[in-house]
């Protein structure tokens, strides 16, 4: 059953525009990820298996050695999970 209430729609909302902002799509995957697991900690959104996954997905295309830049294959992967994230989001 999806997570209700204004704390809920406040998390998703904050989830998609942090998204939807411009700049290096690591950067903004780790700030959303951030808002994500703020939200599941104060139980505004319940886990799903699926977000989950995708999160543990996201946690691989992020890693990096120290001083490594990423870009490239993490940054397009960032997004299509992302994506995938916001298109389930409205069901955790």
């Amino acid at each position: 059953m999806p997570s209700e209430g204004p704390a809920a729609s406040d998390a998703r909302a904050d989830f998609r525009a942090i998204i939807a902002e411009r700049g290096h799509a690591t950067e903004i995957a780790r700030r959303a990820v951030t808002r994500l697991e703020a939200a599941f900690m104060t139980g505004a959104l319940e886990r799903t298996p699926f977000i989950d996954q995708a999160l543990r997905d996201l946690d691989v295309a992020l890693e990096q050695d120290e001083g490594q830049k990423l870009g490239g294959k993490s940054a397009e992967a960032s997004r299509f999970i992302l994506r995938a994230i916001d298109r389930r989001l409205d069901e955790t």
